[in-house]
């Protein structure tokens, strides 16, 4: 399976595109992932979905909730395979603690954006987001056509 490759030369295992659509981002931060030895071969081939995912906090923590890695076939038989288990994001105190303000003092979610390979090792693409309303969405739906269509003219010429 061919990966995306991301500026920077990561390669993307799994995007949401719908978090760009549902939300307004505004600070990106990239954060590792505690994972088991079952999810990152199962990442190795591709097979994560982020589009449930967000960014919970517990206990001084941040955690991946919502993402689905599905396992291989091959998996070990003695180990549990929990699909959409909490995963453990490997952050900075002051990056989780800027991160736990904004969603309690400012009403901010923090939603995944991809998943990719840096320099051997899974890393979570995460931001904080403010939720779009209806009318939002309209405009940017308008604004890409004109785009678009500005494209074409421009090309016809």
């Amino acid at each position: 399976m061919a990966r995306k490759k991301k500026s920077g030369g990561a390669n993307v295992i799994a995007a949401n595109r719908r978090a760009r659509f549902e939300y307004r981002l505004e600070d990106r931060l990239e954060a590792g992932i505690a994972l088991e030895g079952w999810e990152v071969k199962s990442l190795r081939s591709g097979r994560a979905q982020l589009t449930e995912g967000y960014v919970a906090f517990r206990n001084g923590e941040a955690y991946l909730e919502g993402t689905h890695i599905s396992p291989l076939p091959s998996a070990s038989t003695h180990v549990e395979t929990n699909p959409v288990r909490s995963r453990r994001l490997l952050l900075h105190r002051r990056e989780i603690d800027r991160l736990a303000g904004a969603v309690q003092r400012e009403g901010y979610t923090v939603v995944p954006l991809d998943l990719h390979w840096s320099r051997g090792r899974a890393k979570l693409a995460i931001a904080t987001a403010k939720g779009k309303r209806r009318a939002d969405k309209r405009a940017a739906d308008r604004d890409r056509d004109w785009q678009r269509e500005r494209q074409r003219l421009m090309k016809s010429r």
